[in-house]
């Protein structure tokens, strides 16, 4: 296996113009930490020099290691491999341009976020853009991919590669680019070094207009309500200020952008509460039609774990472009006693909740043994469910009067293991809270739910 410096790679994880970012585990204790490795494309050496890229990848390690914030991701080690700088911090599987389904094809279309969810990334992520303008820092790179999500659905900002301080001037080529497309400021395309704090606010500005519509914004860009039944015109003034093409225009700072968006969103809370208050109650049978056309009212649904690969987990899963059930099960859920749940159509058992905190593959597992030692539920036939089962418990992302709803299932099992497996070394788990189904490596921490039958 390879090593840098002290540590195994696990594997890579992603690679940019001057690094490349790698999943390693240390040696003993088998802690996993990402790595990030000085490694520039010889087309930027080219253009500012071997000296110049190794202070820029120093100075990012330093300016990370000196920032304490719970939004801010943690430097750890610094070092040197074979020539190479390096520097570690704490690994997390989940991002928000996974979650939303952004790929390399950035136009293409992407996953909608429910707004209580926008609300909840958003106000991190300000939270965490505020401490680093405090500490005079512009980041130019603010995107999905740069928005970490921990286990416990917490934002983490990285990537400081591309960041300034006030003021600070950058002695590059005209020609070289800073930032990505999509996400960066006009200004920032045409003068990088001229930047201040709302080149940053205009990135977050896209990113929510992207969560929010599952597009990104056209030259002149629609109004985003016109894509999400369940924001209103105050949503489009907030989204095309912290947009707009002239940096003048838009929010000065992110503290001032925060500001402004927790009243918007304590306004669209109160709008909620009081359609929600028109609504009927809901009793303990909750039951979603579902929109299996075709497909008989109680399947039975695959209960033996497979090993699928990629190019065909969309068809033997049953997936869409974007991940999500094709189609949706017909339910109705009957809270049982003992933190159980019953689906009186399919038949499963369920547990109401599952692991307290999350867990990596082989883990999730033990949890399942312990459960069928304990008799748990009065059950001794527990076992990870399949990704087809775990499928039956997803609906379409809610709007409207969906929003009021009472979830039967705990809130906090926000991402589900299932027992079929990708590869040797990597399993399939689901989104509860999205509805879409992706993998990872069985070192990865999510959480598991129990599933049996009678």
């Amino acid at each position: 296996m390879r090593t840098i410096d002290k540590y195994r790679v696990r594997g890579l994880l992603g690679r940019g113009g001057m690094s490349k970012v790698f999943k390693v585990e240390l040696p003993v204790i088998g802690k996993i930490v990402a790595l990030k490795l000085l490694d520039p494309n010889p087309l930027l050496l080219d253009l500012i020099g071997a000296e110049k890229v190794r202070t820029l990848f120093m100075t990012e390690a330093v300016t990370m290691a000196n920032l304490r914030h719970p939004h801010i991701i943690d430097v750890w080690d610094f070092g040197e491999a074979d020539g190479k700088l390096f520097y570690t911090m704490d690994y997390y599987c989940n991002n928000l341009g996974t979650i939303i389904d952004e790929t390399y094809q950035t136009e293409m279309e992407s996953r909608i976020i429910k707004t209580e969810k926008v609300i909840h990334y958003i106000r991190q992520t300000l939270e965490g853009l505020a401490c680093l303008h405090h500490a005079a820092i512009i980041h130019r790179d603010i995107k999905p991919y740069n928005i970490l999500i921990t286990e416990q659905d917490m934002v983490k900002i990285c990537d400081f590669g591309l960041h300034k301080l006030r003021g600070e001037s950058f002695e590059g080529p005209p020609n070289l680019k800073v930032g990505s497309p999509w996400y960066t400021a006009p200004e920032q395309e045409e003068a990088p070094d001229a930047v201040d704090f709302s080149a940053d606010i205009y990135s977050v500005g896209i990113m929510l207009y992207r969560m929010l519509t599952g597009r990104l914004p056209r030259e002149i860009p629609d109004s985003p309500s016109r894509h999400n039944p369940d924001i209103d015109e105050t949503w489009d003034s907030f989204i095309l200020k912290s947009i707009a093409p002239q940096s003048g225009r838009r929010f000065k700072s992110a503290t001032e952008m925060l500001a402004a968006f927790e009243t918007l969103s304590s306004d669209w809370q109160k709008k909620k509460e009081k359609m929600c208050a028109l609504e009927r109650s809901q009793d303990e049978n909750s039951e979603n039609t579902g929109s299996c056309v075709g497909k008989s009212q109680t399947p039975a649904w695959r209960n033996n774990c497979i090993k699928v690969a990629p190019k065909e987990a969309m068809t033997t899963f049953g997936l869409d472009h974007l991940w999500r059930p094709v189609c949706y099960a017909k339910n109705k859920f009957k809270i049982r006693s003992e933190g159980t749940v019953q689906d009186l159509l399919s038949g499963l058992i369920w547990q109401l909740a599952g692991t307290v905190f999350p867990v990596n593959w082989d883990n999730s597992w033990s949890y399942i043994q312990t459960l069928n030692r304990q008799n748990f539920g009065g059950h001794d036939n527990w076992r990870l469910p399949t990704i087809d089962e775990l499928l039956t418990l997803v609906t379409r992302t809610p709007h409207g009067e969906a929003l009021c709803i009472e979830p039967v299932f705990s809130q906090k099992q926000k991402w589900l293991w299932s027992c079929d497996r990708r590869s040797y070394t990597a399993a399939w788990y689901v989104s509860m809270e999205m509805g879409f189904v992706s993998s990872n490596d069985f070192s990865s921490f999510y959480f598991a739910r129990g599933v049996c039958t009678p």
